[in-house]
């Protein structure tokens, strides 16, 4: 359907039996995000929160919750975006099947953003920050934060909607040392598009716009973390996704969504920053507290009746998995298009999404090479590293398959074609003193860490280990070992102290296992851990564990490792430290108060009674 507002969207949920009204009061602090978490677990419907303690607006979570869902909201213009981009990938489609393919040239029309239309709901009223729901979603949580905000600025050398950024980055609306109602902070990565605009206002000594949009149409929150090509609008791909042409016009020269729910309008300015954070995110971690743009609040608006749409982000999977799916569905081979040789690409969930890639690429070089070893798949691994997010990746791990079988998302049989595969003495590649995702503080510093390439072509050089060799066991200094999967096992001795501790215990290991590889053969990998029983619990605990506490310059070792030539290998088990370092992040923990004030809502009774 092609909705002009959240709320006709939310109804039309709840007509079709996938939205719950929340008539109690409900307190923004910790009790919202604690139930949204409950309802997004049990793969529960979207929620309309009617009474938000402190606020007179509405607000609405979960309603991205599954993949299922986002496909209804999106019936009607999904497959003609999927044309779309199939399109831009094989144009010449078009001229063979003109008639099979018209739709998604009527579809396309629909991407013109239409200025200064007759109606603009959401400049009914103006209100201030604080009259906003003030959402804290965990415990350590520096304020109240949005969760799906769209954050909009234009190229000062090239203003106007066709050349903007809309952009997701998080907003914190309170807290810390911003003055309420008066400053809000801007928490974004200076690669991004609005960090490219604020660079260039930066260097002429003016402020940049900024206006963040929040609710309206659902194709524009889904719009604003679409992965599209530098100099392609978001704007148009909303109408486009939408079927309805995005709605702009301009207030004090401030870009204006006019069906958005709210509009907060400000500028930022050369140098004014403030600490931002703490904030629980997307890694199950909370990224701390550091200095970032500081934007001054201009104008607040709102609609009639505005709903205040929110997520929470935390350990995956989590909302933000099912955004995932639905952009890797839309999107489908577009990625692979833009990297030759690339077959297919998955960031895994479970470990974050940055921390992990697999990929599948080709294998073509294989006539000038003495043996079958990877050779083009460094080729590609260097090109997926250095492509848009994907160079946010710590670990890639890249694999040829000549018959074709092998597919990234099924993590657990991938990893298993890998090891069976890689000569640990020659596949693995180091990249150090490189930049990593801000958020992960598994790094030597803020962006700050390096990347490594697992790569595997070629004949099975082992088989891999169902059950933990004898080699591996009663080891001196080891509390527990735990077999994770065929070839991994997690393997416990004491918590982290220091490097030259770490080291020490890296020699002892060595000792007692370096005359036992041929019996290690079938376990190539160890991952260090300090729960062996929690790590090897699940597939989902293993992949979260190893690839977001691990920087693999620092963390990642071998029995019998050395160095030739400046290349890194070795010849028993890789060694993947997992440990809790002096400089992580705490994770994200719910709070148990918390979770028993909100059993009231799922008691008999309650708006939640039966629901799931």
């Amino acid at each position: 359907m092609a909705y002009t507002s959240l709320e006709e969207c939310l109804i039309d949920l709840e007509k079709n039996g996938q939205l719950v009204r929340i008539k109690e009061e409900v307190d923004p602090y910790l009790e919202m995000a604690a139930i949204h978490l409950r309802a997004y677990e049990a793969g529960g419907p979207a929620l309309l929160f009617e009474k938000v303690k402190g606020s007179r607006f509405r607000a609405a979570s979960n309603i991205f919750g599954t993949l299922e869902r986002s496909r209804f909201i999106f019936r009607d213009t999904l497959a003609s975006v999927q044309q779309l981009i199939e399109l831009k990938n094989d144009p010449v489609k078009a001229i063979k099947s003109p008639f099979k393919n018209a739709g998604a040239g009527l579809a396309a029309i629909k991407a013109l953003p239409l200025k200064n239309p007759f109606n603009k709901p959401v400049l009914h009223q103006e209100i201030r920050i604080s009259d906003i729901p003030q959402i804290h979603h965990w415990p350590m949580d520096g304020g109240a934060f949005v969760t799906l905000p769209q954050v909009y600025t234009e190229d000062i050398d090239q203003p106007g909607i066709m050349k903007a950024n809309l952009g997701m980055y998080r907003i914190q609306l309170s807290g810390n040392d911003y003055r309420q109602d008066a400053e809000i902070g801007l928490h974004y990565q200076l690669h991004r598009g609005i960090g490219i605009h604020q660079t260039k206002a930066n260097k002429k000594g003016l402020p940049l716009k900024v206006s963040v949009f929040v609710g309206g149409p659902p194709s524009h929150t889904v719009s604003a973390v679409m992965p599209l090509p530098e100099g392609i609008s978001e704007m148009t791909f909303a109408g486009v996704l939408g079927g309805r042409r995005f709605r702009y016009s301009y207030e004090d020269g401030f870009c204006i969504s006019t069906e958005a729910d709210f509009v907060i309008t400000g500028e930022v300015y050369p140098g004014e920053n403030k600490p931002e954070g703490p904030f629980g995110d997307h890694l199950g971690y909370y990224s701390l507290t550091h200095p970032f743009p500081l934007m001054r609040v201009h104008k607040v608006y709102a609609r009639k009746n505005a709903i205040w749409p929110f997520t929470v982000v935390g350990r995956p999977p989590q909302e933000d998995t099912s955004f995932g799916q639905l952009i890797h569905e839309m999107t489908g081979a577009a990625i692979p298009q833009e990297v030759p040789g690339l077959k297919e690409v998955h960031a895994v969930d479970a470990a974050g999404v940055h921390p992990l890639l697999l990929a599948v690429g080709s294998e073509r070089y294989t006539p000038y090479m003495p043996s079958r070893q990877p050779a083009e798949l460094i080729t590609i691994a260097n090109h997926v590293l250095g492509t848009g997010q994907l160079s946010l990746a710590k670990f890639l791990f890249i694999a040829a398959d000549d018959e074709g079988r092998l597919n990234t998302h099924h993590v657990q049989e991938y990893l298993e074609f890998v090891l069976r595969r890689i000569h640990l003495d020659r596949d693995i590649h180091f990249h150090t003193n490189t930049t990593i995702d801000t958020l992960d503080y598994s790094g030597t510093g803020l962006n700050t860490g390096s990347k490594v390439v697992f790569a595997a072509y070629g004949e099975v050089i082992r088989d891999l280990c169902t059950e933990l060799p004898n080699a591996i066991t009663g080891l001196q200094g080891v509390e527990d070992i735990r077999l994770i999967m065929p070839g991994i096992a997690a393997i416990q001795t004491g918590k982290y102290r220091d490097e030259n501790t770490t080291l020490a215990e890296l020699d002892r290991l060595n000792e007692q296992l370096k005359n036992k590889l041929d019996d290690l053969k079938g376990l190539p990998m160890l991952v260090w851990c300090d729960d062996a029983a929690f790590t090897a619990a699940s597939l989902r605990n293993f992949l979260w564990v190893t690839f977001t506490r691990s920087n693999p310059s620092h963390d990642i070792h071998g029995i019998e490792s050395f160095i030739s030539h400046k290349h890194w290998g070795c010849r028993g088990p890789v060694l993947i430290d997992a440990r809790i370092k002096p400089h992580h992040a705490p994770p994200v923990e719910t709070d148990p108060a918390v979770e028993k004030k909100v059993d009231r809502l799922f008691a008999k009774g309650g708006s939640l009674y039966g629901q799931w």
